[in-house]
Order: structure tokens, then sequence, then C-alpha cells
């Protein structure tokens, strides 16, 4: 294939290399009042102002964005529209019951076919398909957790997860190594960056400014603080995921963890007729330190993993640079994983910020007091979640009491993750430790390592 050379590094995101980063919007122009201010321009923030407007045009909503629309995660991330329950459904089950929960699922079966309504409906091309969800075992350890999770799933139909053997997973994707898999079928591969490029279009159709390189510093009831202004309104609504930590008075809210990506060069017609992947599932292990990727829609491959998990004192990257170290890391386990395109060119790295709670559930919620509301701590799973967190934030504010706003995630309190050093020791021990287990069971362990199941109960997941 084509010569090796250095792949370009950050610039926030492969998924913005074909167009290049978008020309900038206006910042805020001096203080400003409004009826809802929503702070961050990302899919949280965007959906928000979207339903928003939508119910009710008469509304005067703004959005602030630090830098530009699409910065954050929404513009990096892996391009799973996924149904995921950040943090599983156990809990939940416990304080709100298995009718509730089985609900939610459902809610987020029919999320993913709300965004890609959503985005035909605006005529955002976003390269999506409907493929589903393949998570794959490839170690005697990992099939053991495969099976016993087929096991849960059976518990949950709502989710439509199916149990398949070695042979089945490679008709669906030759992933050398492959000893069978789980398929749900609520899962749509996209790119990005189209995604929420266009839905900032069609806010702004609507009548919704975006005010990019307007930082937001301080959030009161009423007021939202930038250096160019304060905005006052009714409604504060926080969509600010992964960078939260930037806020005053919420350092240590959510973990900022970070995740870095590659891709590959478009791959020629012989290693794709090799490799399958027609059906364009998204595709990930059940290593401890898990990868995800999908089939880009122009042919290339996409895989992510944690790299270095966390930065001291929850500092947030600039460009989305990632370490070349965590390059040549993924670029092995492309190449271990999927041998026909060995060859491959890496031509883009990059990394981002996901928000992370302390105990690993995703969190919306209004105080209809202060008029301060939340969405956030998708945990990586935030492309469909952050539709239905919007959902929901537009009735907490115009439809309380709605089927939406009676969610287990809908106003949780959450404590706050423990002060530096000890959350900088915490992550770093916990994330040693998945690595050290995945080695041990990549050489032959047979069961899930105990170090593993130990870091899982210091995570608090």
């Amino acid at each position: 294939m084509g010569i090796s050379t250095a792949p370009v590094n950050g610039n926030v995101s492969f998924w913005y290399a074909e167009t290049g980063l978008p020309d900038p919007r206006p910042h805020l122009g001096g203080d400003l009042r409004a009826d809802i201010a929503i702070v961050g321009a990302g899919y949280t923030g965007l959906w928000s102002a979207y339903y928003l407007k939508k119910a009710r045009p008469d509304l005067s909503v703004v959005v602030l964005e630090s830098r530009f629309a699409g910065f954050g995660a929404s513009g990096r991330n892996g391009g799973w529209l996924t149904n995921s329950i950040s943090g599983g459904r156990g809990q939940y089950v416990k304080s709100h019951g298995r009718a509730v929960v089985g609900r939610f699922q459902e809610l987020l079966n029919e999320t993913v076919d709300e965004v890609i309504r959503a985005a035909g409906a605006e005529g955002i091309d976003a390269g999506i398909v409907k493929g589903g969800e393949l998570n794959v075992a490839r170690n005697e350890a990992q099939l053991g957790r495969l099976k016993a999770l087929a096991i849960e799933e059976s518990q949950w139909p709502e989710a439509g997860a199916r149990l398949l053997d070695a042979g089945e997973t490679a008709e669906r994707l030759n992933i050398a190594g492959a000893l069978g898999s789980i398929h749900q079928p609520h899962c749509a591969r996209i790119h990005p960056a189209r995604l929420v490029r266009g839905l900032a279009d069609a806010v702004e159709s609507l009548g919704v400014p975006i005010y990019e390189d307007t930082p937001v510093t301080e959030i009161h009831p009423g007021q939202a603080v930038t250096p160019h202004g304060t905005v006052s309104a009714k409604y504060i609504l926080r969509a600010t995921e992964g960078f939260t930590a930037n806020l005053r008075g919420l350092h240590r809210e959510w973990l900022p963890m970070n995740s870095s990506m590659i891709a590959t060069e478009p791959l020629p017609a012989a290693v794709w007729d090799e490799i399958g992947w027609n059906s364009m599932d998204t595709v990930s292990d059940l290593a401890h330190a898990y990868m995800y990727a999908q089939r880009t829609s122009d042919g290339r491959i996409a895989l992510g993993g944690r790299g270095v998990p966390y930065r001291f004192g929850s500092r947030t990257d600039s460009d989305g640079a990632t370490q070349p170290e965590t390059i040549t890391n993924l670029t092995n386990l492309l190449k271990d994983m999927f041998p026909a395109a060995s060859d491959a060119r890496i031509e883009h790295a990059w990394a981002g910020v996901l928000g992370v709670p302390r105990d690993w559930k995703a969190t919306v919620g209004l105080d209809p007091q202060t008029g301060l509301g939340w969405a956030g701590g998708y945990v990586g799973t935030g492309v469909a979640a952050t539709n239905l967190a919007a959902r929901t934030l537009r009735d907490l504010i115009l439809a309380p009491g709605s089927e939406l706003t009676r969610m287990p995630w809908v106003n949780r309190k959450v404590r706050r993750w423990e002060p530096e050093p000890l959350r900088w020791l915490g992550v770093k021990t916990m994330y040693a430790a998945y690595y050290a287990a995945d080695r041990a069971e990549n050489a032959g362990r047979a069961t899930t390592s105990p170090i593993a199941k130990a870091a899982d109960m210091v995570s608090g997941r």
C-alpha cells in the first residue's frame, strides 16, 4: 500500500481532514439576555437547542462555545451511534425497578433511529449505516466474559443482543483469533464531524446564535460569565462533558478521560474482500482496556483505545495530539486484529476527552429553583445518549413530569472525584492493572485476572 510516512497527529481529529477545520463564528459581543443559555456546542448543547426551538420557536436560545462547534468529543469520537446505558443497568434496577430500566433501554434503542431521522430531515450526510455493534472475544478469558455477558443480556430482550460463535462472527467480520462475539442491532456507524457540523447549521437555521471563541468561566443561577460579556437567562444548561473540569467550582465533578484513535489510508478492495465488514458493524473487544473501531465511509479502519488515560490535575489538550507510544500500540493492535491491513499506512492519529462521573453513569438534570441544568458524563457512549439527554432537558423545562423526565439517570446525585494527587494515582493505578490483566490473558490465562477485578472495585464501576 502507500509509502510509510509519519501520520498527522492532532489537528483536532481525522474527521476534519476532508474539509479542514470550520471557519470561526463570531464571539459574544457583550452582555446579552436570553430565555435559555447553553454552555457547550457539542452534541448535547446543539441537540438541546434544536429540540427546544422545535418545541417553542418563540424561545430565545443562545449557545456559548469555548473554541468551535464540535471541537470536543463530538468531533473526535469513534462514530458509534449506539444504545448503551453507561455504567450498566444493575444499579438502576435496584433504585428504579426492572420495568423502568427496560423502558430506558427501549428509549435508547429508539434514540438511535431518532438521530438517523433527524439527520435525514435536516439534510445531514453523516455517512450513517445501521449495521449494529459487534463485541468480540479474542482469548479464553474474554470468551468467559462474553458468555457471562450473553447470559446477562438474555435477561434484557429489549436490547436485542445475540451470541455468535466463531464461525458466525467470521461471517460478519474476519478478525484474527476471534472466538465468538455478541451482536446487537441498535447501533450505526457515523462520521462524527459531519453530524456535528450539520447539526450546528440546523440550529442556526432555527434562529439560535452560536457564539464561538467564547469560553464560559463561571456559571451562576441566571448567569453564564465569559471574557466577552455575561449572558443572563432564566435557564443555564451545562453541556461541557470532558471539559467540565475547566469551570470554576466543578474541577472534581467529572474526570476528563483521554481516548486516542488512529485512521488508516483507504484500503483496496482486495483487503476488504479478505476482512469483510460489509454490514458496517462497529467493533470492540472484551479486553479490560478495550478497543473500538469502525469501517469509515471512505474505506478506512478507524481504531481507538485508551492510551494515556488521564493528565494530572484534570488537564485537557488543545489540539488533539496523542503520544507516539500510543500510536505505535494502536497500530500494533490493528495489525494483530486485521493482518490483511498490516501494510496500510496510518494517516492520522488524535485524542480527545470524555467525561467520567465517579460512578461511571451519565446524568441529566435541572434544578427548577436555580434554573441550572446539566447533561453529560457519558463515559464514551454519548453519540446517542446526548440526543436523549437533550430531549430530556427540553422536557424538564417545558414538560416536567413527562416519561423522559422519569428515567433513572435524571437528577441523580453523584459524589465528586477525589482531590489530587489521589485522583491521578487512582486512575494511573487502575489502568496499569487493566493493562497487566490484558497482558496475562493474552499470554494464556484462561480466566479473568483478579488484578482486573480489584481495579473494577477501586474504579467504582
